[in-house]
């Protein structure tokens, strides 16, 4: 497949937040969260960076640093080649966290990423986020950018709990282990902004993104992803004498046996009970084949995380049940150049590689597996069906029926030429289907439309007074924050006119801009130098409040305010609030929460494949936004506009509308804590502050908690350093 010319060479920035990414000896199986994602976006930017259609590849991740891990996961950049790197990216806690633990840190990773962007000279042409979390991120950063957002799954959460279910874990257990509700919804946001969603199977397609509310198959491409022909091929040489064959002699008491080989990180969803399962029920098929498990790389079990220590416990109790000792392998540890040597290894037994995975999103394995020239049985459940239907090369089993799994493994050792049939496939077709260059090629085709539709944001260039250079700013709602306690305002308010020269005041709020000037008059608040009105849907500046219509350009990307009136018209709950709170690009609406929820709103419009901010404020206002419009996304607008930097920014907020100022990397503030239930979810994020006072007595008391310096002249005591 030849690429159409692009104009210009394009700039790809790969997000892959979780996990630890280095290029070189990669951790794989260390860990749940270190596998063949990383290998995957690691050798997809150093085949992007080889192509001269591409000036240059950015992978984004995050930066650990934390002494149990590597020091190469704290450097801030590494080289993958002359025109590929990875960049390492501040996101919250700086020690290594399982990918569930940081959702209340992906805002500051959007925010840090953005700022490392901005210094690039050019923007990227595409952002390809791969999972849920560098979905999100990437999504945040394509509403900021303008910029086409490219996602790819890895795996999906509604497919993963699925098929835990199906195998008899709680549903409590499965949210209290994977966030499963958060990653969903999180994919469900990715995929109704996404201009492409790139699979490796057509399986892929129909069976797990087919269960989402925003399923689009026309946005969808299959690009089965390449291997490396150079490490792994057929046993050339005899390799009986390396290191981790002699690992392995040390469990097997007839190693020269055929090996049944199953690779894979200790993780329920893997699978390798039943495996065991099968082989320790079967007397012919022990007496025909050892058993090899490699489940990643471990020092001392009790010191694993809760998910592979649990794992690997039941894996030791059902080889110990079925006293399987001299018959099964299973090594503590091995590097990633070891994994093409055990397969070569199996391939000269005369053995197979099995992967009995309850769900598996492609099986990188399997095609190295088939390189190595050694054939396969693997679970039906993803991409395997369409790695065999290429391939010719093995089996498919449903992974929870393990009498058929162990009648397959048997039948693939034990019918010879069957077996040299599935070896010869595995070899000549997994060059024709799945090489680098051709991944390489298909996916420039991809991507190339979206580089040329591209429009340039267009901002407008406000009016400044050069004489003041202000770095700091202070953003705040209005309603049950500024107002509520005129002594706490008024003193408020003279802090911000006596720094004026140093400080931007912005306020952000629902309502829309006349009825916000009148209640300013009312109480007597000063015009501040933004003017945030219909929850995040119009902007304003000092002075002469100059309407910002580059923003209202911005956030009328994929907006069809027509459908969602229609969609919402006779909804129980909801009644539409008078036409004086409408807008061209806010669709406001008084809400029971005893008749509908909001989930069940935003659901419903996901179903119509809307994609829509839905707000939730105060527990009677439900509003509808353009997906590019929020208040916290007009605010980073707004802070790139007047150039002020979001970490010396503090933000206070009462309600869920202000949910998204509050997070990243501003100082935000949650004002009167004890009556926010809406934001209590925020309890764990970076630089979020509950304040015990209310109104602005608690804005106040946040400058204190930060020590902002704006309130040197105010504050007697000495403020605290920044958390």
């Amino acid at each position: 497949m030849k690429v159409e010319e692009i104009k210009r060479p394009a700039y790809i920035v790969l997000i892959s937040v979780h996990g630890l990414v280095r290029g070189h000896d990669l951790e794989l199986g260390r860990d749940a969260d270190t596998g063949g994602q990383v290998k995957y976006v690691i050798e997809l930017a150093r085949a992007l960076g080889e192509h001269s259609d591409v000036e240059r590849v950015t992978l984004l991740t995050r930066r650990v640093v934390d002494s149990l891990v590597s020091p190469d996961y704290a450097e801030a950049e590494e080289c993958l080649s002359a025109k590929a790197s990875i960049v390492r990216i501040e996101c919250g806690e700086a020690k290594y966290l399982r990918k569930e633990m940081l959702w209340d840190s992906l805002e500051n990773f959007a925010d840090n990423a953005y700022s490392y962007l901005k210094t690039q000279g050019r923007a990227p042409d595409i952002i390809h986020g791969h999972y849920a979390d560098a979905g999100y991120v990437g999504a945040r950063l394509s509403h900021r950018l303008g910029i086409p957002l490219v996602f790819t799954g890895h795996s999906l959460g509604r497919n993963k709990r699925n098929q835990l279910l199906a195998s008899g874990v709680k549903r409590t257990d499965i949210e209290a282990t994977y966030n499963i509700t958060r990653r969903i919804q999180a994919e469900e946001t990715t995929l109704a902004v996404a201009q492409r969603i790139i699979t490796s199977t057509q399986q892929e397609i129909e069976f797990q993104y087919g269960l989402y509310d925003f399923y689009q198959p026309s946005l969808m491409r299959v690009i089965p992803p390449g291997t490396d022909l150079v490490s792994f091929y057929p046993p050339r040489v005899n390799e009986s004498a390396s290191f981790i064959s002699e690992e392995l002699k040390r469990f097997l008491k007839k190693p020269k046996k055929p090996m049944i080989l199953a690779i894979a990180r200790p993780d329920p969803k893997k699978n390798f009970v039943s495996l065991i399962e099968a082989y320790g029920e079967s007397a012919e098929l022990k007496e025909a084949a050892n058993l090899v498990l490699v489940a990643g790389n471990r020092d001392d079990i009790r010191e694993m995380e809760e998910v592979s220590k649990a794992t690997m416990n039941d894996l030791l109790i059902a080889i110990d049940r079925y006293d399987l000792y001299g018959k099964v392998a299973f090594p503590k540890h091995h590097k990633p150049g070891d994994v093409p040597t055990l397969l070569r290894l199996a391939t000269a037994s005369r053995g197979v590689f099995v992967n009995p995975a309850l769900t598996e999103p492609f099986g990188l394995t399997l095609i190295e597996a088939a390189a190595s020239g050694l054939p396969v049985v693997a679970t039906e459940d993803g991409g395997p069906s369409d790695i065999i239907g290429n391939c010719q090369n093995g089996f498919l089993i449903n992974p929870l029926d393990t009498k058929l799994m162990a009648e397959t493994l048997l039948n693939t050792l034990s019918n010879t030429k069957q077996w040299k049939r599935f070896s010869k496939n595995g070899v000549e077709n997994v060059s024709r289907h799945y090489s680098w260059q051709s991944h390489v090629e298909q996916y420039l085709n991809v991507i190339r439309p979206l580089i040329e539709m591209q429009e340039p944001i267009e901002r407008m260039v406000p009016e400044r007074r050069p004489r003041f250079f202000r770095d700091r700013a202070l953003f705040t709602s209005l309603d049950l924050n500024l107002i509520g306690d005129p002594q706490s305002l008024s003193q408020l308010l003279d802090v911000v006119k006596s720094n004026h020269k140093q400080v931007i005041f912005g306020i952000a709020t629902g309502r829309r801009l006349g009825n916000a000037l009148s209640a300013l008059r009312q109480h007597q608040i000063l015009v501040p130098d933004v003017l945030i009105t219909g929850q995040g849907t119009e902007i304003h500046y000092a002075t002469g409040l100059t309407k910002d219509a580059a923003w209202h350009r911005h956030i009328n990307h994929l907006w069809n305010a027509e459908a969602v009136r229609d969609v919402l018209h006779e909804v129980h709950g909801l009644t539409l609030q008078p036409n004086s709170e409408q807008s061209d690009f806010q669709i406001s609406y008084f809400v029971d929460s005893s008749v509908v929820s909001v989930q069940e709103v935003q659901q419903l419009l996901q179903r119509r494949e809307l994609a829509v901010n839905v707000i939730n404020s105060f527990g009677q206002f439900l509003d509808i936004l353009p997906v590019r419009a929020s208040k916290g996304l007009a605010l980073r607008w707004c802070a790139e506009q007047l150039d002020f930097p979001l970490q010396n920014t503090l933000v206070a907020g009462v309600s869920g509308a202000d949910a998204d100022m509050l997070i990243g990397n501003t100082l935000g503030t949650v004002v009167d804590s004890r009556h926010r239930n809406e934001l209590t979810s925020l309890a764990g994020s970076e630089n979020v502050f509950f304040s015990n006072a209310t109104y602005a007595a608690g804005i106040i008391e946040a400058m204190t908690y930060y020590g902002v310096p704006l309130m040197k002249e105010r504050c007697n005591e000495t403020p605290p350093s920044v958390h």
